[in-house]
């Protein structure tokens, strides 16, 4: 059964959100505050298809919430915010939400939004699959055990560190990272300063498996803040 974690410090719209998950046959954790629902999000990260997490709580906000769930995991995260402020919407999902929903909202939309989230989690999502190490993409494969790239089924000759940036960016498709970011989470070292390094390695994958270089697919950049691997891919 797919397992929900509810992170809000208002106990009674918690409630309300449980029962209504669990009237969709879904199994729900609910925890009144950052601290506990990180807690809970380590505990039971293999069964946790879908996070709802509140932006505004008395102890530690949403968003420091969210980069430390995104530190380990890549689950669907729905933000609820009071604030119907842009840059807000924008800054989590640059820390890496899926989605958000405006308070006050209907429990319709939620639902809706929560079924959505955990469909294209459990049916897409590769890392969902019972053998994480080979992805299957759009027209791509990247078999991480085998270090074997393939598209249409044709092999795509990679050096070992495109290989490396390639996972990385796919099996974290939708997230958005900087440059630092990349460079700390493939190349392994303290990052240097080098922009001009990552950028030249996205170019040069991007020639060998995008099937359109100068309109990426499947590496997207994000004006001012980095890269993104499409969710839709």
């Amino acid at each position: 059964m797919n397992r929900v974690l509810i992170i809000d410090d208002d106990k009674e719209l918690c409630s309300l959100m449980k029962k209504c998950v669990e009237q969709e046959n879904l199994s729900a954790l609910v925890a009144h505050g950052g601290v506990e629902g990180l807690r809970l999000a380590n505990e039971d990260r293999s069964n946790c298809s879908l996070v709802i997490l509140d932006v505004m709580m008395s102890d530690i906000d949403g968003f420091q919430v969210l980069r430390k769930i995104r530190e380990t995991s890549n689950v669907p995260v729905l933000m609820l915010t009071a604030k119907s402020d842009e840059e807000d919407k924008v800054s989590g999902l640059r820390l890496g939400a899926d989605d958000y929903l405006t308070k006050p909202f209907s429990l319709n939309e939620l639902m809706a939004r929560v079924n959505s989230l955990i469909r294209r989690f459990t049916t897409l999502n590769p890392t969902s699959t019972k053998n994480p190490d080979i992805l299957t993409l759009k027209d791509m494969v990247i078999d991480k055990e085998n270090r074997i790239v393939s598209i249409n089924a044709v092999p795509v000759d990679l050096t070992g560190k495109e290989f490396d940036l390639l996972y990385f960016l796919a099996s974290n498709k939708g997230r958005v990272f900087t440059k630092k970011q990349i460079y700390t989470q493939v190349w392994a070292e303290e990052y240097a300063f080098d922009d001009n390094n990552i950028m030249s390695f996205i170019s040069k994958l991007r020639k060998k498996v995008e099937p359109d270089p100068d309109h990426p697919f499947y590496i997207l950049t994000v004006r001012g803040v980095g890269y993104r691997f499409n969710k839709e891919a």
